[in-house]
């Protein structure tokens, strides 16, 4: 399992840093599955998962019936995603710091029912896995429900910005949470600043998420 995950985060990566370099560009689509199993040889599963961790990090997108495309508002990512490769985790976390408050503040001004819909799929998704101990899984919602709310937040800059950084998050957030009891406990606070968010309260959703940033 370990061997598998890590074959996943590694085709990420190799994914990631295609479409950084223009190899794919934003919009265009992916090979289908036996041409990316056959380039990174890697079984079916691990391309899938690979797929997966990107889609949730807001780097691609899957269109039913159509394929796996390259979201379009990746174009302007190459730089910053250069830079984070070679951040320490402190400076990752101050950057993650100061783009959740701005993310959440102003989702609470500009967010529509279609973001409002998939935050709460992605909480929904958080809350399960915590409870059943899957820690991966519960990483993956953790961020999808924070990318949702940039998403909400009006801005594409700082959407594009969280997106980037969150790519580096995730392998960080495995690294450091033993098992899924912080979220657990943090649950509660995602779905107060959901709540803020909900009710167009920018200042409550600000410090919510200040309290959730800095759980620990």
């Amino acid at each position: 399992m370990i061997v598998k995950k890590s074959l996943a985060d590694e085709v990420a990566a190799r994914l990631q840093e295609q479409i950084s370099l223009g190899q794919y560009k934003p919009g265009e689509k992916l090979p289908i599955e036996p041409e990316l199993m056959k380039a990174f040889g890697v079984g079916r599963s691990t391309v899938r998962e690979a797929i997966r961790i990107l889609v949730n990090t807001g780097l691609l997108r899957v269109q039913q019936g159509a394929g796996t495309f390259v979201d379009a508002s990746t174009g302007n990512k190459e730089p910053i995603s250069q830079r984070l490769r070679r951040a320490n985790a402190a400076e990752l976390d101050e950057v993650r710091q100061l783009v959740e408050l701005k993310i959440a503040e102003k989702a609470a001004l500009h967010h529509t029912p279609e973001h409002l819909a998939v935050m709460k799929a992605a909480l929904r998704d958080r809350k399960a896995a915590a409870r059943a101990g899957e820690k991966e899984a519960c990483v993956d919602a953790d961020i999808a429900f924070h990318v949702a709310i940039a998403e909400a937040a009006g801005n594409q800059v700082l959407a594009d910005l969280y997106k980037t950084v969150s790519v580096h998050l995730r392998e960080w957030f495995l690294q450091t949470h033993g098992d899924t009891s912080s979220f657990i406990e943090t649950q509660p606070l995602h779905e107060q600043l959901l709540k803020h968010i909900t009710d167009g309260e920018a200042k409550k959703a600000w410090n919510t998420a200040s309290k959730i940033i800095s759980w620990h």
